[in-house]
């Protein structure tokens, strides 16, 4: 589909008994390269365990060839701690930026907001926030066109003094980073979209990410539910199908394609374990967008413009905030 649909050059990595058919079915081996691997790293594998002894497994070779300048960037819906490891290994880390995180896009009422980080780093210093926030508004500028995306901080209130230490004192930090800054946001405002960019830690973001999926597979679970129960739902169901056919697409995360790893030496992008060909086909066009515009590019221009991350005071709040 992402071959067809737009002037991607895709390589694709594994076992060649399954993939050199699928190809051959679609008619597409001429269009797409193929590197074989004879190992499989699975879910249950210790992901840095998995890195050191697996190395002819797809996620290793991937990123190999992204460290040879053999490919631009790296999809993957496998394993995700295995693919974290595998991008500090042979990618290494942005200069200035300590803590390489993943971004999720969130359907709002307006324009997608992106949230950062989404379980890559659970244990966070307020620092780390303040480069979640320089490394997701690169990412908004690159996807949505937002020249100074708006950040907000997710926290229990919109004051200031609200929140535990890391977030009481990450505020302080915002206030003086540079970016556009708007204050702390609640949960409730992440499906509103008055905010382009929610920083949160990676334990907070994950469990936001997987609420949000349960929720909308709840509602739509739910709707069909009540739509099967009388006749005159059916009916009302007939003409505002289309409807909830928009519906079902805002909230699908196959539509948002992947999360990016954003702060290494290179592009990534984690895809779903359940990925649909939609959300592989919607990550391949995100990968793509990303190379393209150099998100790094753009990341390394912001930490400049930025006050220096090693300024900071990492308590910077006066003693009565906390």
């Amino acid at each position: 589909m992402a071959v067809r649909e737009a002037d991607v050059h895709i390589t694709l990595v594994g076992s060649e008994e399954q993939i050199q058919p699928a190809l051959r079915k679609e008619g597409i081996s001429h269009l797409v390269n193929f590197v074989p691997t004879s190992q499989v790293i699975t879910m249950n594998d210790s992901p840095i365990e998995a890195i050191r002894k697996k190395k002819d497994s797809s996620i290793v070779v991937a990123f190999e060839l992204l460290k040879k300048n053999e490919v631009d960037a790296v999809v993957s819906p496998g394993n995700s701690g295995a693919v974290m490891a595998a991008a500090i290994k042979f990618l290494g880390r942005l200069k200035d930026i300590s803590r390489p995180g993943i971004a999720s896009v969130f359907p709002t009422l307006k324009k997608p907001v992106v949230v950062m980080d989404v379980g890559a780093n659970v244990d966070c210093r307020p620092k780390h926030l303040v480069q979640f926030g320089i490394m997701a508004s690169a990412f908004s500028r690159i996807m949505f066109g937002i020249e100074t995306p708006r950040v907000g901080l997710l926290s229990i209130g919109e004051e200031g003094g609200k929140g535990n230490a890391l977030v009481k004192s990450a505020h302080f930090l915002f206030q003086d980073s540079g970016l556009n800054y708007i204050g702390n946001v609640e949960g409730r405002d992440t499906f509103v979209g008055d905010v382009d960019v929610i920083v949160c830690d990676g334990f907070v973001g994950n469990v936001c990410l997987k609420l949000s999926e349960g929720l909308a597979e709840a509602i739509l679970s739910m709707l069909r539910e009540e739509i099967s129960k009388t006749l005159k739902a059916r009916i009302g169901y007939f003409f505002a199908r289309q409807a909830f056919s928009n519906f079902k697409k805002r909230v699908d995360y196959a539509e948002y394609g992947g999360a990016p790893l954003l702060g290494f030496n290179g592009t990534g992008v984690i895809c779903h374990g359940r990925s649909n060909q939609v959300a592989i086909k919607n990550a391949l066009l995100v990968a793509d967008e990303l190379a393209r515009n150099k998100v790094n590019d753009h990341i390394l221009a912001m930490l400049e413009t930025s006050r220096p991350l090693q300024d900071f005071d990492e308590n910077p709040a006066p003693s009565g905030a906390i």
